[in-house]
């Protein structure tokens, strides 16, 4: 295999896991992230055995579990009496079946121990305060310039630079997102302040009209996740870091169950977040002779199936594997976009179609639309069984 110089434009999840699967596989990466510091936002996230396996070959599964609550069930009930709808067993069958755990995770976690590994791999891996502004594509080099006057010069440029993507954007112009009349709000709570035993171990799934609520734990249980998403005409920014009024938030969930208010009247009133959430189609071409897209820049997703990340982290592993095989590299490129972009935009109109099952108008059409549903397990086999270190690339 021939080693490269390999530019990696965003220091997200995406990106450090790309990273760190170049670097470990002997290519010379450097990591260019316009945030003055690396950090997440603070949200929780959902890793699957499709994404763990990756991270166990980095060898990162320790600190994984470290951090991270692995839910005992996924649970389907009513917003507003919490009677249960449908439940299965989650992170013990999911593990079981699919050679890997279900794991929660706090996403700044998640984040430092990409980039602890990342700089493991390779000490002054990443470059900070360096704001993308466009790319120059060579016969024999590709170069990424940022606002301060400066580039850096490679063989190859991953474009890992999420939602509003400026590689993604020279590549193919704007992506026009469509507001899809959804608003996410997000809250984190420390349990300590929440009643005992008030919730499961488990991922809880609250619908009703118009909306839907997930609650789930991190960081060993210390912490609920709270994410309510609700129908509303007005878009706001996308952005996860818009701060709205707490009484808005207890306005837009009058009428559910009293677990839901709890967590509401409980939250730091000053940290209540929501984004407004916006529809892309997936991208079906990634890549030119020298530079290729990766996670959110390619296959921007709706949060319905949990699956922007790990997608993202599949992504570098096949990335990887893609470029081993063929010493041409818009070769290797187009192996690694041929076995990629199929798959997620499955998943992508898969999270679609899964925001209208969780918005249903009445209670009859939920027990309707869960009487037709199959077990969890058997529902996602498709999804969760996809190993990115070993699936056959053609």
């Amino acid at each position: 295999m021939q080693k490269r110089k390999i530019i990696v434009a965003g220091a997200g999840l995406g990106g450090l896991a790309a990273a760190c699967c170049l670097m470990k596989a002997g290519h010379d990466v450097e990591i260019y992230e316009q945030a003055p510091q690396l950090g997440e936002i603070g949200a929780g996230i959902q890793v699957s055995a499709n994404s763990q396996h990756v991270l166990r070959y980095l060898g990162l599964g320790p600190y994984i579990d470290e951090v991270g609550v692995r839910p005992g069930a996924y649970v389907f009930r009513l917003h507003d009496t919490g009677e249960i709808i449908q439940r299965f067993s989650l992170a013990e069958e999911h593990e079981k079946i699919n050679g890997a755990p279900y794991t929660q995770l706090h996403r700044a976690d998640f984040h430092e121990i990409l980039a602890a590994k990342a700089r493991e791999l390779k000490p002054d891996v990443v470059h900070l305060n360096k704001k993308a502004t466009h790319y120059v594509e060579r016969d024999d080099g590709v170069e990424l310039h940022f606002t301060d006057g400066t580039f850096a010069r490679a063989d190859l440029l991953v474009g890992s630079d999420g939602l509003k993507s400026v590689v993604r954007n020279q590549m193919h112009g704007d992506s026009h997102p469509v507001y899809t009349g959804d608003a996410a709000w997000r809250l984190l709570i420390p349990t300590d302040r929440l009643p005992p035993g008030m919730l499961e171990e488990v991922m809880s799934v609250f619908m009703g009209p118009g909306g839907h609520v997930v609650c789930y734990y991190l960081r060993g249980g210390s912490v609920l996740n709270f994410v309510g998403l609700v129908e509303k005409e007005e878009a706001s920014e996308e952005s996860w870091t818009m701060k709205f009024p707490w009484e808005k938030l207890k306005e837009d969930f009058v009428g559910w169950h009293p677990i839901i208010q709890t967590i509401i009247d409980t939250c730091d009133r000053d940290a209540c977040y929501r984004w407004s959430l916006f529809q892309r189609e997936p991208l079906m071409d990634w890549s030119t002779k020298r530079v290729t897209l990766l996670g959110d820049a390619c296959h921007p997703t709706l949060p319905y199936l949990a699956q922007g990340a790990a997608m993202a982290v599949e992504d570098g592993a096949v990335l990887t594997r893609a470029l081993a095989m063929s010493d041409d590299l818009a070769e290797g490129l187009q192996i690694y976009q041929r076995n990629r972009i199929d798959r997620t935009a499955k998943i992508v109109r898969q999270s679609s179609a899964n925001r209208t099952l969780f918005h249903l108008n009445t209670e009859a059409e939920i027990r309707a639309a869960f009487s037709k549903r199959d077990e969890g397990a058997d529902r996602n086999k498709w999804l969760y069984s996809y190993n990115p270190l070993t699936v056959e690339l053609v």
